[in-house]
């Protein structure tokens, strides 16, 4: 038997010197894809992180939107009045002046 112990994963006849280099190379792939994983799961994390910041903004920029259309059909109202006020002002004041010219020279022709 040899010095090293019993390792029941090493097949039989395949301890010793030779497969520590390919235990070495299997150890360093594992290294390797443990670490992209690592990579993969930050990013997604970080990800998540600027989903939820946009999903803010979004929502924030919906509520903003909605006062925006609720203060612009308060506008539109009052300008909609003013400028029927204007209309009944202009209408009122051409009546007026046809009455104050036709008042007269009706009453002057009787």
């Amino acid at each position: 038997m040899s010095d090293a112990p019993y390792d029941p994963y090493i097949p039989a006849g395949q301890q010793g010197a030779g497969n520590n280099a390919g235990t070495a190379k299997l150890q360093q792939q594992i290294d390797d894809t443990v670490g992209v994983m690592r990579e993969n799961i930050n990013k997604v994390s970080q990800r998540g992180e600027r989903i939820d910041a946009l999903q803010t903004k979004t929502d924030d920029l919906a509520i903003s939107a909605q006062g925006f259309r609720r203060g612009a059909n308060q506008v539109r109202k009052k300008m909609w009045w003013k400028d029927m006020k204007m209309r009944i002002c202009l209408i009122v004041g051409i009546i007026l002046l046809l009455v104050i010219i036709i008042v007269p020279a009706v009453v002057a022709t009787r």
